[in-house]
């Protein structure tokens, strides 16, 4: 789902803006595992507090923590899912920009052909064409 949601924020945007987006995305989501945990974290201490206060049974405790295991597990997977969806995106991007980078190789040669056969220039203007187009 979150690599789906970036995927779609960034379509349209330079590599640079959705480098940006998958960031700042990235954070938020960051942000968020976070906040859940410290309020597992504090529902779980008052819980342990009110346990040994009233003296509740042993048993109680012990699913207790369990159920504490279990959240701070999830939590984890939960940033872990998220992390696994940024580096897919980032993928995403550097795979369109070197595609983007291939595409503007293969039309600077195209170009270059087209002006040694059209123009007749010869085999040096063509290699000097494609070096100015490859350096803008």
């Amino acid at each position: 789902m979150a690599s789906s949601y970036k995927i779609a924020a960034i379509s349209g945007l330079s590599s640079s803006a959705a480098a940006v987006v998958v960031v700042v995305v990235d954070v938020v989501a960051v942000l968020v595992v976070v906040v859940v945990v410290v309020v597992v974290g504090v529902v779980v201490v008052v819980i342990d507090v009110v346990a040994v206060v009233f003296f509740i049974s042993v048993e109680v405790v012990v699913v207790v923590v369990v159920v504490e295991v279990v959240a701070l597990t999830v939590s984890v997977a939960i940033v872990v899912a998220i992390e696994v969806a940024v580096v897919a995106v980032v993928a995403v991007v550097a795979v369109v920009a070197a595609a983007v980078v291939v595409a503007a190789v293969v039309v600077a040669a195209v170009a270059a052909v087209i002006v040694v056969v059209v123009v007749g220039g010869g085999v040096v203007d063509a290699v000097l064409i494609k070096v100015v187009v490859l350096q803008k």
